[in-house]
């Protein structure tokens, strides 16, 4: 694990570099607030959140457990500080219907698609932070149900049967929506 490009950069970091930290910023940055934003459905409480665990994560450096990838280590950091926004977070309301709809030659599929996309964000919600996340990280970002349960504090198996729950609880939910919205045509 030594030509791990991350641990020569938190070599340098820890050696006094800094400005190295900022290589990883670049690239964690991107599931950093994915990760977030999964959790708080809102793009400021996520970049603020993304980026609180990064200067978590640079204050904690020195305690990172070289056996462990760092990427996991810090998306674990990620999870954790997104949790926390959340339990501080008041009730807050979005409003789903802020779907811009742009002219093209095939208008038609860009409104299933904006309907698919609405629907499963919808049945998305109603799920618990945990089982969105679990799903999100899985199919959205492409962990392994490993990398999942490292990130979680959670045993493999029980990820991989949480995911298996939250799948049948997204398709119960996109049910119970589409029923709803069947009734009102």
């Amino acid at each position: 694990m030594t030509n791990d490009p991350d641990l020569i950069l938190i070599d340098r970091v820890l050696a006094g570099e800094q400005h190295v930290f900022a290589e990883l910023v670049d690239k964690h940055k991107r599931y950093a607030f994915t990760i977030a934003l999964k959790i708080l459905q809102d793009r400021g409480e996520a970049e603020e959140a993304a980026q609180d665990s990064f200067v978590k994560a640079y204050h904690h450096l020195v305690k990172f457990n070289r056996e462990a990838k760092f990427s996991t280590w810090f998306y674990r950091i990620v999870f954790n500080t997104a949790i926390s926004y959340k339990r501080k977070q008041k009730a807050n309301f979005q409003d789903i219907e802020h779907t811009v709809i742009h002219d093209s030659a095939d208008v038609e599929s860009t409104l299933e698609r904006d309907d698919k996309q609405k629907y499963l964000s919808l049945a998305l919600t109603k799920l618990n932070d945990q089982d969105r996340t679990a799903l999100s990280l899985f199919y959205l970002d492409e962990f392994s149900l490993e990398e999942i349960g490292e990130i979680t504090g959670l045993p493999t198996n029980t990820m991989k049967v949480r995911i298996h729950r939250a799948r049948q609880k997204l398709a119960e939910e996109l049910k119970l929506i589409l029923s709803k919205e069947a009734l009102t045509l």
